[in-house]
């Protein structure tokens, strides 16, 4: 057992914390199914039984890691730039701590349970809050355009990785982008 492992177990905070970076990563990488609440318990340097004490569940677990991301991001970030902020999140280097939540998102779509609730919960909630940048009576299918062109770009870029989305900085794609989605979701006054 590392040093490292042996502090942790002393500490149930930073237990709680490593497992969900450590969920975050892998759920990010591989998805909801085929991560292993074994290879998550493993990655954070912790035994799985704590996993389950912390958090009951995989599912809760994945639960917390998207609370902690997307839903925490839609509360912090104002609505006018939600999706720039969302969009430098998803391309920014994965070596760089960031959220995850909508690579998450991505890699976990087709799952069933609570991971498929949470996953529509939180396109519902980002669609309502892009939503809410216009006043055009089709504000629902504007928002849903943009947050397909944001899941469409994190597919591109981080799944399929075709160039030259692949390797194009994040403030590349998002001066690009930007004015676009502005257009799509502005008010008629």
């Amino acid at each position: 057992m590392t040093a490292q492992s042996q502090a942790r177990r002393r500490d149930a905070a930073a237990t709680k914390v490593a497992l969900l970076d450590a969920a975050e990563e892998l759920f990010a990488e591989r998805g909801f199914d085929r991560t292993t609440v074994r290879d998550i318990a493993s990655r954070a340097g912790a035994n799985q039984a704590l996993l389950f004490r912390y958090f009951g569940s995989k599912e809760a677990l994945f639960e917390a890691v998207m609370a902690r991301g997307g839903f925490a991001q839609l509360e912090a970030t104002p609505p006018e730039r939600l999706f720039g902020e969302t969009l430098r999140n998803l391309l920014e280097d994965s070596s760089e701590r960031r959220d995850r939540s909508l690579e998450t998102y991505l890699r976990s779509t087709g799952s069933d349970g609570a991971g498929a609730a949470l996953r529509e919960q939180l396109g519902q909630e980002y669609g309502r809050v892009l939503a809410s940048l216009t006043d055009e009576p089709d504000a629902a299918l504007r928002a849903d355009l943009a947050l397909a062109w944001l899941l469409g770009i994190g597919l591109v870029r981080a799944v399929t990785r075709k160039e030259p989305l692949a390797s194009a900085s994040a403030e590349d794609v998002v001066r690009l982008t930007e004015p676009a989605v502005r257009t799509l979701l502005e008010r008629s006054e």
